[in-house]
């Protein structure tokens, strides 16, 4: 497996590592420094690397053409040292996160058979055509196409165009719900298998204990998104002493409690992190950037969702949840005390989001998870 170290791809493929492993295959997980806590406990060899990506800062470009090249310049990182531990020991098998272009080379020039885990968006038929045009028109696109073509002519790739390479994989494994994918009934179901969230137990992660006779809210902005002070200010008007709700508000590690006030109010629990699963599974609503991780995971846990977005595909996703019928959207200038108490009071109280969460939420569980994508590797090996 070749991964990037951002949090959010990372938690997506450690079941499936974790899995494979189990069944006696030798698995290796390269990646950078900051994802080695999480990838050791499957019982992968880590394979150390260094990242190009701001990792450590959290400095994301919001320009999709900076992010995209942040992207490519840690593939061309990247690709030596990969070819420093595997040219003397190929794998069999490389998987790769749908960021980690670098992987895709290596089994290219390799001859090897390769599969990408996508804890995002999958392509669809006339997406290359769609994206290609929305992203021509770019300041600095023309550069980054010029400069990626340049670096595949010269790195051993057999797939030489741009296109195809970073968005048309052979095989992939897409750990999202089907029912999240953009046109999925355009997805080419050959090449492209919706396994589902592959989430486990995460009893690494530890437990938490929902407390006695009150309705539990989680808000959280996931890893990327959290210094946002005055909006989880409005979050603490909002639930705090609302009447029979206790409210876990997640802030990061990058924000000081201090800056939501001296006195919280008694129902609101504070962390800078928390085990985001084992809350949702006791949990009665949550309030979430709608990441592509943090919504699969309220489907899978079938909680009512307040979606206020903060960058790339949140928007696309925020929409798509309410268009499932489990959620709202709140842009984060709306999401103002009132607006947010209003749409919580909405959400729990209607029978039909109640219905509607429950019916997705035996849906994507009946995707299979991590024993499904590890039964496809097998026959993919065999």
């Amino acid at each position: 497996m070749v991964g990037t170290p951002m949090v959010s791809h990372v938690l997506p493929s450690l079941e499936i590592i974790r899995e494979l492993v189990s069944r006696g295959h030798r698995v290796t997980y390269a990646n950078a420094e900051p994802a080695a806590a999480l990838i050791v406990p499957t019982g992968a060899e880590f394979v150390r690397c260094t990242t190009t990506l701001p990792v450590v800062d959290n400095a994301w470009p919001q320009d999709p053409v900076a992010a995209s090249s942040l992207f490519l310049d840690d593939a061309i990182a990247l690709l030596p040292q990969l070819h420093a531990v595997y040219d003397d020991d190929p794998a069999d098998l490389y998987l790769y996160d749908v960021g980690a272009y670098a992987a895709r080379a290596l089994a290219e020039a390799q001859g090897r058979d390769i599969v990408q885990l996508s804890p995002t968006f999958v392509g669809w038929g006339g997406a290359e055509e769609e994206i290609a045009a929305a992203f021509a028109g770019l300041p600095g696109a023309e550069e980054y196409q010029a400069r990626f073509a340049a670096w595949l002519a010269g790195c051993g790739a057999r797939t030489t165009d741009v296109a195809e390479f970073s968005g048309r994989p052979r095989r992939a494994l897409a750990t999202i719900p089907r029912a999240m994918q953009p046109h999925a009934d355009r997805v080419d179901a050959d090449a492209v298998t919706f396994v589902g969230p592959c989430l486990g137990d995460r009893a690494e992660q530890g437990g938490w204990t929902r407390p006695a006779g009150e309705r539990v809210l989680l808000v959280s902005l996931g890893s990327a998104y959290t210094r946002r002070p005055e909006f989880y200010r409005q979050c603490v008007a909002a639930f705090g002493d609302l009447p029979g709700w206790h409210v876990v508000l997640q802030i990061g590690r990058y924000l000081d409690p201090a800056e939501l006030g001296s006195a919280l109010p008694a129902n609101v629990e504070v962390r800078s992190w928390v085990p985001q699963l084992a809350i949702l599974e006791r949990a009665d609503a949550f309030v979430t950037h709608a990441g592509m991780g943090g919504s699969s995971e309220g489907l899978y846990a079938g909680v009512p969702m307040i979606a206020v977005p903060q960058g790339a595909e949140q928007f696309l996703n925020a929409d798509r949840l309410v268009e499932l019928g489990v959620a709202r959207r709140l842009d984060t200038a709306d999401a103002t005390a009132e607006a947010l108490r209003t749409a919580l009071t909405e959400l729990t109280a209607d029978p039909r989001v109640a219905a509607r969460s429950a019916e997705l939420r035996a849906e994507v569980r009946a995707e299979g998870g991590a024993r499904r994508a590890a039964d496809l590797l097998e026959a993919r090996l065999g």
